[in-house]
């Protein structure tokens, strides 16, 4: 499973990266605005931080297909190659992500709520299908089952396009949509802290360290107590 983080807080981002490897760095308009600078700032300061290697998703803005791709060729022009531009699906989404395939532009489809969506998406051109999975839930749906019809048709139809599951609101519904088996996963640096973390793991290295320490003294290790 590739691990994205859904964030433009450079602190939270880089709190993420050193606890795991990240395959890449995912954000919107909404998650821009919550930093209240320049969305450019922002999105300058995550490429530095994460080099060229590792991908950078962001939206674009307009909502007509032409605007669409003049948007993408300029965020791409100055973030890098291994930028995603997210197309949301709608009627001049479609449009505008075929016309970015033939430009040679990577796109990962958002706001996807059915499968039909998705497919459709993949054979327009979209790397990466973006279902949202906490915001299926709140309409009384199955975010996970959405996740999981979309890559049983994905599959079916032989497409090479990769489900990118989104909104999550809680540790569980990672691990439903984990378990079905799904390949990438974006999330807030706080989940992800919250699905490497257990107090379980504190209480036991707590008594790790004092059981060691009635053997030696407090402070102690095992480098610093040869004989």
């Amino acid at each position: 499973m590739k691990i994205y983080v859904d964030s433009a807080n450079i602190e939270s981002i880089k709190r993420v990266m050193d606890l795991c490897p990240v395959a890449g760095v995912t954000t919107n308009p909404t998650i821009l605005s919550r930093e209240k600078r320049n969305p450019w700032e922002s999105l300058y300061n995550i490429r530095r931080l994460i080099g060229d290697a590792i991908e950078l998703h962001t939206q674009v803005v307009s909502q007509k297909t032409e605007d669409m791709v003049e948007e993408a060729q300029f965020i791409v022009k100055r973030l890098g190659k291994n930028t995603f531009i997210k197309v949301p699906v709608s009627f001049e989404g479609f449009k505008a992500i075929r016309k970015m395939k033939s430009l040679g532009l990577n796109v990962t489809a958002t706001a996807v709520f059915t499968p039909m969506q998705a497919l459709v998406a993949s054979l327009c051109g979209a790397t990466y299908l973006a279902p949202y999975v906490n915001r299926v839930d709140m309409i009384s749906g199955d975010g996970v089952s959405l996740v999981q019809n979309i890559q049983s048709l994905l599959e079916k139809q032989g497409s090479k396009a990769e489900v990118l599951a989104a909104s999550f609101k809680s540790v569980e519904q990672i691990l439903r949509v984990a378990l079905t088996g799904a390949k990438c996963i974006t999330a807030s640096p706080s989940l992800w802290l919250e699905v490497l973390r257990h107090p379980l793991t504190d209480h036991a290295i707590q008594g790790f360290t004092t059981d060691f320490e009635k053997l030696t003294a407090p402070g102690k290790t095992l480098a610093t107590t040869v004989k």
